[in-house]
């Protein structure tokens, strides 16, 4: 290695040092570590096997050992969600407060017991979840399609889960775990959303559904819809605030629809166009739509020769 080289390498140390002291928001951190990102997914898949048992990770799965399946899953899924919850709480706390690691450990491991006792209620509101896809689309051809295949099932699935962490008050994780269905899915559903049973996202590619948006049972939603706040200038004086909309049961609510704010309520049995823009309460039982927009053909003098040139298209 060359001087020079060395020179080079060392001018741009001093460079990127500098920069830690002077954006300390994205400094490296002297608490300890952060939670790890990579096992949090891991754990969250894991989680999904226990939730759908024989449909992800292993196959073989059956009935007369189901309980050795459950507790070998059990026994990781605990071990590595009490390390994560320690490190995020530890995180937290920002070193104010003088505990132990003990005091960390004990404080995750009960937060751990309480989320995991939570799983047979969770697997109870998926059930209908798939249910409602299973009836709501009639290109699904089984129920195992819908669980395999379908990203609006799977991003209320990790849903289910992060919610339940959010309402633990676990810091960073349930976030975690809702942006990697983001990433994989294009559905964007904040952990703390509440969402009734009998859910369905269909497509679901660009929807949205903000922090404090409440949705009702059987409750249809289509690609591109965002349940959103009607302005976030305030930063964080809105945290706390209700600031998305609620949809009261048996809710549809088709492709592009923008429905936003906290006091906005869309009633029972609400049926919502495509494209249409919402910021005020809906009467249960209405139907909202834009007008239709006139088409116009350019170019052509008459309707048999717009035809025609639409035929060669074809």
């Amino acid at each position: 290695m060359s001087n020079e080289y060395k020179t080079k390498i060392g001018a741009l140390v001093d460079s990127i040092s500098e920069s830690y002291k002077k954006e300390c928001y994205i400094a490296p951190h002297d608490l300890g570590f952060l939670p790890n990102r990579s096992v949090i997914i891991d754990t969250t898949k894991a989680l999904r096997q226990l939730v759908f048992p024989s449909y992800f990770g292993r196959t073989n799965f059956r009935r007369e050992i189901q309980d050795y399946h459950i507790g070998e899953l059990l026994v990781c899924i605990i071990e590595s969600l009490t390390k994560q919850f320690a490190l995020a709480l530890k995180h937290q706390a920002g070193g104010a407060e003088n505990r132990d690691e003990e005091h960390y450990r004990l404080e995750a491991e009960r937060i751990c017991y309480e989320f995991m006792s939570k799983i047979p209620q969770i697997r109870e509101f998926l059930a209908t979840d798939v249910i409602a896809a299973f009836d709501g689309d009639p290109a699904a051809k089984s129920k195992d399609e819908i669980v395999f295949c379908y990203p609006g099932v799977f991003a209320i699935s990790i849903h289910r889960l992060a919610h339940e962490l959010y309402k633990l008050s676990v810091p960073l994780i349930p976030r975690i775990m809702s942006e990697y269905a983001h990433n994989i899915t294009g559905i964007d559903i904040h952990p703390g959303a509440t969402i009734g049973k009998y859910f369905f996202i269909d497509h679901g590619t660009g929807v949205v559904i903000g922090e404090t948006a409440i949705i009702g049972e059987h409750v249809k939603i289509y690609q591109g819809v965002t349940l959103g706040a009607l302005s976030t200038r305030g930063g964080q004086k809105l945290r706390g605030v209700r600031r998305h909309p609620c949809l009261e049961d048996e809710v549809t609510v088709y492709s592009g629809a923008s429905i936003l704010g906290g006091e906005t309520v869309v009633g029972k049995g609400v049926v919502i166009g495509s494209n249409v823009f919402i910021t005020k309460s809906v009467l249960e039982g209405t139907k909202v739509s834009i007008k239709t927009p006139e088409l116009h053909f350019s170019g052509h003098e008459t309707k048999e020769q717009s035809m025609a040139a639409f035929d060669w298209v074809i």
